[in-house]
């Protein structure tokens, strides 16, 4: 009698793993197919034009000869170039004053509301980030009226008491106003990025100070400040990108006071000028790279002295 033999029937755990592999392609691929877009956006916006500035920047256009070749003689010129270095050092100036005044207003600002003793904390936050909200060439346009030596509240206001009007938009002074315009705009934007970090601190820690009689002075200086070191060294890597990017403010200042304003003020300023106004894009995209690497520099320093104290407190603990 013939035997017919039946095909041995597939493990159920090999068909599950292999339902499982196919599952875990089909999410694989619409992960991917989700993040896509954002990878086109950064290709096309960031990316392609990096490297074609890149490109641009070891090259030079002449009238004669066309688009040659020069290796890294733009970046050494950038290194000679007194309005690059000029802008570089008004800027570090900046940075050192301006950037330590907004971020002591704005920590001020948020442990004040923080602490729960000031009325009406809702509507002062608000207030407080609404210049943030004004766009800055409204806001640059808006302190150039009041700087105006001849026709601004502040002059007017001088005059009106007999005192000499100051000029706050000549040569020596369009620095400091310019650095006030800034503190103005950013003040709140820093303060709401604090205030945010003191609200996630458990409020056991206070409680606990509180009943070992510690004031509210020491609690901001001892629990709120430590605890927020990391929301403080955002706002101060922002203020550092911020600086050297300075652009709106000195460019619609340029239209009010000309004289104040110089072609290389700021850094950002100078490659603008260099490129839309000189027609050298070549040597522009070099002080756009030099500028880049600048910050990432003056960034990656801070933040490494930052970790280092933190190290040494957490040795002193111990």
């Amino acid at each position: 009698m013939a035997t017919s033999s039946l095909p041995a029937a597939k493990p159920a755990g090999a068909t599950r793993v292999r339902r499982a592999s196919a599952s875990k392609r089909r999410q694989t691929t619409a992960a991917y197919l989700f993040v896509l877009p954002f990878f086109v956006v950064f290709a096309t916006m960031l990316v392609i034009p990096l490297g074609y500035a890149g490109y641009l920047s070891v090259f030079k256009s002449q009238l004669i000869g066309g688009l040659s070749f020069i290796g890294l003689d733009n970046y050494l010129r950038a290194f000679t170039d007194p309005e690059f270095l000029g802008g570089i050092g008004r800027m570090v100036i900046f940075l050192l004053v301006q950037v330590p005044i907004m971020l002591g207003i704005a920590l001020g600002l948020a442990l004040a509301l923080d602490s729960g003793r000031a009325h009406g904390s809702k509507a002062l936050r608000l207030l407080y980030f609404v210049p943030y909200a004004v766009p800055g060439v409204v806001a640059t346009l808006m302190w150039g009226y009041l700087y105006g030596p001849d026709f601004g509240p502040i002059s007017q206001l001088f005059r009106a008491v007999g005192l000499d009007a100051p000029n706050l938009l000549d040569s020596q002074s369009i620095l400091g106003s310019t650095m006030n315009i800034v503190t103005w705009e950013f003040v709140g934007y820093n303060m709401i990025i604090l205030y945010a970090a003191l609200r996630s601190i458990p409020a056991e820690l206070y409680e606990a100070a509180a009943i070992d009689g510690a004031s509210q002075y020491r609690i901001a200086w001892s629990i709120k400040i430590p605890a927020i070191r990391p929301a403080i060294m955002l706002t101060v890597i922002f203020s550092i990108i911020g600086t050297f990017q300075l652009f709106n403010e000195p460019s619609l200042l340029d239209a009010i006071a000309p004289t104040a304003i110089t072609n290389g003020f700021t850094p950002n300023y100078y490659a603008y000028n260099i490129a839309f106004v000189n027609q050298d894009v070549n040597y522009a995209a070099a002080v756009a790279f030099l500028l880049g690497a600048l910050i990432a520099i003056i960034s990656y320093v801070v933040q490494l002295g930052t970790q280092r104290s933190e190290r040494k407190q957490r040795k002193a603990a111990r």
